[in-house]
């Protein structure tokens, strides 16, 4: 009888623990709900790494897709509430991507910050040479706060010519994923931290909409930004001189940084040491003939 119970007590327990890790796992898996705990205290699954890391975050990855086609037919809300579509965006100058959501306590803000000392030292301007989308991939999120985000950081920035270049906007799930899915942007809901556990990279697109390079982490190099926007708008922007060290540098998608291209430096060193003795000939055959009328007169 007491084997009997012990058995049944132990095929109890078993049950309860199997109904617990499959409210677990579907838990990891839900999306996040309006009354979701912001600040109770939780293990940081976030920042684990390895073996240790809960396998729904081992997912959270950013595929390059470059040269893919953005959605341009995706409808959004813009941080005044107007209806736009992510085409309005694209046409006339590259575009600076970037995939955030509005209420993001850590990674979300350190991105735009990343991007706002980028555009300070840029001599570029958004609004004239390039344009900036941002689009918050939580879809609870509304475009109030996408303008208030939007006032903080063009606060930040210190331009105001640059507040037509720069749009905060807001979507329903079904228009994020298009976005998401086509900059291979993979992100989850932790419910164990109420946040959403994402990767962070700003993209760079051509005017047409295409995917034309990606910068990882949360600082982006004003000088490899310049010299991506010059490249994404097909040399319409820029100088003379951007060409040229352009001509130098290679973009090396697994570091997303532009790395001296041997081959490249190697011709404009030749053509330096030409142009440098074409012109110590010159001098010199000038000289010549005015020392010859010298000695005729």
């Amino acid at each position: 009888m007491k084997f009997k119970q012990y058995i049944s007590k132990a095929l109890v327990r078993q049950a309860f623990g199997l109904l617990a890790g499959c409210g677990l796992l579907c838990a990891q898996d839900a999306g996040p709900t309006l009354n979701a705990p912001k600040n109770a205290p939780v293990t940081d699954l976030l920042n684990m790494k390895g073996a240790d890391r809960p396998l729904p975050l081992k997912d959270i990855t950013i595929d390059q897709r470059l040269d893919s086609q953005m959605p341009l037919d995706a409808t959004f809300r813009d941080e005044t509430g107007k209806t736009v579509k992510l085409g309005d965006y694209f046409g006339k100058r590259p575009v600076v991507l970037t995939l955030v959501y509005y209420e993001c306590p850590m990674l979300c803000t350190q991105i735009l910050n990343g991007m706002v000392r980028a555009a300070k030292v840029l001599t570029f301007t958004p609004g004239q040479e390039y344009d900036v989308v941002a689009i918050s991939f939580d879809a609870r999120e509304t475009p109030a706060q996408a303008a208030a985000k939007k006032a903080t950081y063009m606060k930040s920035l210190g331009h105001p010519e640059a507040d037509k270049g720069w749009h905060f906007l807001t979507g329903n799930p079904d228009e994020i994923k298009k976005v998401t899915d086509a900059v291979g942007f993979h992100y989850k809901w932790d419910v164990h931290t109420a946040q959403f556990a994402h990767a962070s990279a700003i993209y760079i697109l051509t005017p047409g909409g295409k995917l034309s390079k990606y910068f990882y982490g949360i600082d982006y190099s004003p000088k490899e930004m310049r010299f991506a926007l010059v490249e994404a708008s097909h040399n319409r922007i820029g100088t003379a001189v951007d060409q040229l060290l352009l001509f130098c540098y290679h973009f090396d998608p697994v570091s997303a940084r532009y790395t001296p291209f041997a081959m490249g430096i190697l011709r404009v060193a030749g053509a330096g040491t030409v142009l440098t003795l074409g012109g110590f000939v010159l001098i010199m055959l000038r000289r010549e003939k005015a020392q010859r009328e010298n000695r005729a007169a």
